[in-house]
C-alpha cells in the first residue's frame, strides 16, 4: 500500500510539475506573442517556420550584397560624374590656350591645371575604398550574387571606363587623351590645339555614355533591393502567423491551468498531511 502511495504521489508531482511548465510556456506566449517554441507544439507549422527561417537567412545574405554593391555604384558614379567635370574644365583650358595673345606665364599656367587634372582623374580611376577594393574593377567585373541564380556586375572596369576610346580611329585612352592636350598646349600651335580640343570632347563623350552604363548598374541595384525587401516582408508576416498566439485562447487556457494547479497543490498538500494509517484506515 505504501508502495502503490508513493507511485501516486510521485505521479502528481510529475502531473503539477508539467501543469506549471504548460503554465510558464502560456505566460510566455502572452509575452511574446509567440505559441511556437518546439516542434511539438506544432510540427506542421515547424517545419514550415524553419523553411521560412532559411529562406529569410539567405535573404538577408542577398541583402547584404546588395548594400555592398550599392556602395560600390554610388562610389563609380561619383567618380565618372567628377571626371566628366574635370574634362568639361580640361576643354575650357584648352579653348583658352587657342587664344593668340596668351603670355609664357598664362599658357604654364594652363599646362599646369591641365597635369593636375590628368592626375586627378588617374586618381579617380585607381581609387580603393577602405578595405582596399578598387571603385573599378581591372580586367573583368566582380558579379555579385543578388538573388537565387542572379549575379550582377555592379560597376564597369577601369578597361571599359578609361581607355579604348574611339578617336578618328584610333583607340586611346583618358590619359592619352590629357597627355594630348597638355603637349598641344605647350607647343601653342592652333591646329594641334584644334585636334586637342576634339579629342577631349570624344572622351568626355566616352565617358558620359560610362556614367549612363553605370546608372542602369545602380537601377538594376534598386529594383531588385526593392523586390528582395518586399518578399522579406512577406516572409516575414508569414512566419509572424505561424509563431502568433490566439491570446484570448491562450489567456482563457492559462486561466484555466492556473486555477487546476492551484486545486492540485491545495488537494496534494492536504494528502500530504495525513499520516500512514489516516490512508490505509
Amino acid at each position: 500500500m505504501v508502495g502503490i502511495t508513493n507511485k501516486i504521489m510521485l505521479a502528481e508531482i510529475r502531473r503539477q510539475q508539467q501543469l506549471s511548465q504548460s503554465i510558464v510556456d502560456g505566460q510566455t506566449a502572452v509575452s511574446t506573442g509567440i505559441t511556437l517554441n518546439k516542434p511539438s507544439d506544432d510540427s506542421l507549422a515547424w517545419v514550415q517556420v524553419s523553411d521560412i527561417a532559411r529562406a529569410q537567412s539567405q535573404q538577408a545574405a542577398w541583402q547584404t550584397n546588395i548594400s555592398y554593391g550599392t556602395a560600390r555604384a554610388v562610389t563609380a558614379e561619383a567618380n565618372l560624374s567628377e571626371v566628366d567635370t574635370l574634362l568639361t574644365r580640361a576643354q575650357v583650358l584648352v579653348t583658352s590656350a587657342r587664344n593668340g595673345s596668351l603670355n609664357d606665364t598664362s599658357r604654364a599656367a594652363i599646362v599646369e591645371e591641365m597635369s593636375t587634372i590628368r592626375a586627378t582623374i588617374t586618381q579617380l580611376f585607381n581609387q580603393k575604398d577602405y578595405q582596399g577594393t578598387p571603385v573599378f574593377d581591372a580586367g573583368q567585373s566582380t558579379l555579385v550574387p543578388v538573388s537565387r541564380g542572379l549575379n550582377l556586375a555592379v560597376v564597369g572596369t577601369i578597361e571599359q571606363v578609361s581607355q579604348g576610346i574611339d578617336v578618328n580611329g584610333t583607340p586611346m585612352s583618358i590619359d592619352d587623351i590629357m597627355a594630348q592636350g597638355i603637349a598641344a598646349v605647350q607647343s601653342g600651335d592652333d591646329d594641334a590645339l584644334a585636334i586637342a580640343l576634339d579629342t577631349v570632347k570624344a572622351g568626355q563623350s566616352h565617358i558620359v555614355v560610362e556614367q549612363a552604363k553605370q546608372g542602369v548598374r545602380s537601377d538594376r541595384l534598386d529594383v531588385i533591393g526593392t523586390r528582395l525587401t518586399d518578399v522579406g516582408l512577406d516572409l516575414t508576416e508569414r512566419r509572424a502567423s505561424l509563431e502568433s498566439s490566439n491570446l484570448t485562447e491562450v489567456i482563457s487556457n492559462l486561466k484555466a491551468q492556473l486555477l487546476q494547479l492551484e486545486a492540485a497543490q491545495s488537494t496534494f498538500a492536504r494528502i500530504n498531511q495525513k499520516t500512514l494509517f489516516d490512508l490505509i484506515g
